[in-house]
């Protein structure tokens, strides 16, 4: 590999790191010589996820963490800067919608549970700012290191049914934007803060509204690839070569960017 795009021996968390994004993302740092920290809320996805990493032949570690809970990150800061010295690199993937704030195609806003808008609007903005700012201490204090947080398609335009969400990836963007002025300015050209935003990819969360039983598109489907020039949804591994992009060298003058990685969907205007 060029030198300039490796990331061999750092060191990178990644939050949300067992499920799906995270942990194609975590796989895909071990294949590239990083030793990984895997945080997620859950300890399952944590100690499944940190076997299959070990078994791929790479170092990892894992710990219980909530995104929310600053105090408790803080515990984990300690633990990882014990265990490994440093933090290099933040990876934001803990988030997610809910039921309760995705509107079905017969509600309006006004039927939308605020307290589950509250709960996604504070997991997907919150649960990125908190951990820039607990580990992002580190990589400020040593003067160098790479956070990458996650947009989304939903802040270029307005997506039907998903309010919550869209405000809060809304607010990654500009907090991407005013933390790498923050971090830049004030501690340094080599810690750098940008953001991806994937396209539509079809996972867990969003499957029900991509995809019917019988395995055919929904009305949805065909009319969120009806404005994607590559005509097909995304495979989750296709943002791991902007990730790794991005950590590296070779995006040694790039900070305070939203990257989309989404086939063309955020550059068509439907005609």
């Amino acid at each position: 590999m060029n030198e300039v795009f490796s990331i061999e021996g750092k060191v990178a968390i990644v939050t949300g790191g067992g499920g799906v994004l995270g942990g194609s993302i975590a796989k895909h740092l071990i294949s590239a010589g990083c030793k990984v920290v895997v945080l997620d809320i859950r300890a399952e996805n944590v100690n499944n996820r940190v076997e299959e990493l070990k078994q791929m032949g790479g170092e990892a570690i894992g710990f219980v963490s909530n995104v929310l809970d600053v105090e408790e990150m803080k515990e984990t800061r300690k633990k990882i800067v014990d265990a490994w010295g440093t933090i290099d690199i933040l990876i934001n993937a803990a988030g997610g919608n809910m039921p309760g704030a995705t509107l079905t195609e017969e509600q309006t806003i006004f039927d939308m549970k605020i307290p589950d808008f509250e709960k996604v609007t504070d997991l997907n903005l919150n649960g990125s700012v908190y951990p820039c700012i607990v580990f992002g201490e580190v990589m400020a204090n040593q003067g160098e290191g790479s956070i990458i947080n996650v947009s989304s398609m939903a802040t270029l335009s307005s997506i039907t049914r998903v309010p919550g969400y869209s405000v809060a990836k809304s607010g990654i963007d500009i907090f991407t934007k005013w933390l790498a002025m923050e971090l830049g300015t004030k501690f340094g050209e080599k810690v750098r803060v940008n953001a991806i935003s994937p396209g539509f990819f079809v996972g867990d969360q969003n499957r029900k509204v991509l995809i019917n039983e019988d395995g055919s598109y929904t009305e949805r489907s065909k009319k969120v690839l009806a404005r994607t020039p590559m005509k097909r949804f995304g495979d989750i591994n296709e943002l791991n070569g902007i990730v790794q992009f991005l950590c590296s060298d070779a995006a040694s003058f790039i900070t305070g960017t939203i990257i989309p990685v989404d086939g063309g969907f955020s550059s068509f205007s439907g005609v």
